[in-house]
């Protein structure tokens, strides 16, 4: 039986932060897939384990979690890894974790769900993400600029939480050629030894066609 459960789907971006921090730390874990798709996020069995109705949830020592940032905070201190080495990278790193669910990933991972999992989306409406986005990317790639990662001089959650949702750049719409500070840090996240793109690391891919 594995030490963690981790209740995802191949396309969750969220679910792939926990999952790659998981990979990352040759942690002993299962995927349970979430049929997000199916529908099943909305049923009263998954609300029982997730009353927002949400993945990932992380259940670990008879514990269950949710929300990304939670679980990432978490696992850095099971794991012992990717976590802040003193009190002020301790906020420092919150301070992204706040920010990557406020402003990037709100914007783009909703631009890429209406860009690629929806028909006939408002062009005013993607207009408007694309803007928001555009906006985030440029704050994070002018951050990166002389740095190797986010905080401090190695891999933190902080990396892995804001990088979750940039590892599809065709559903997303963007070359990140044009954010260089932003293509060499997902490269050098990439790079890790155990990284693995979220279609092969957690279940549901590809999606049904009826989906």
């Amino acid at each position: 039986m594995s030490e963690y459960t981790l209740y995802c789907f191949a396309q969750s971006g969220n679910a792939y932060k926990v999952a790659l921090t998981l990979q990352l730390a040759a942690a002993d874990w299962k995927a349970r897939f979430v049929d997000y798709f199916g529908g099943e996020t909305s049923t009263p069995a998954y609300r029982s384990i997730n009353v927002m109705g949400e993945a990932p949830v992380l259940e670990h020592n008879g514990q269950r979690l949710t929300q990304s940032g939670v679980i990432l905070d978490y696992l850095a201190e099971t794991l012992g890894l990717f976590g802040p080495a003193n009190a002020q990278e301790r906020r420092e790193i919150l301070r992204w974790l706040l920010w990557d669910n406020h402003k990037l990933t709100s914007y783009t991972a909703t631009m890429r769900f209406f860009r690629t999992y929806t028909k006939d989306a408002d062009p005013a409406v993607m207009a408007f993400l694309r803007g928001r986005s555009e906006t985030a990317w440029k704050v994070l790639d002018t951050h990166l600029a002389g740095r190797r990662y986010v905080v401090a001089d190695r891999l933190t959650i902080a990396d892995l939480s804001l990088a979750g949702y940039l590892f599809w750049p065709e559903e997303i719409g963007v070359d990140w050629a044009s954010f260089g500070n932003i293509r060499d840090w997902l490269d050098r996240i990439r790079g890790e030894p155990r990284w693995v793109h979220p279609y092969k690391l957690m279940p549901g891919h590809p999606l049904p066609r009826a989906a």
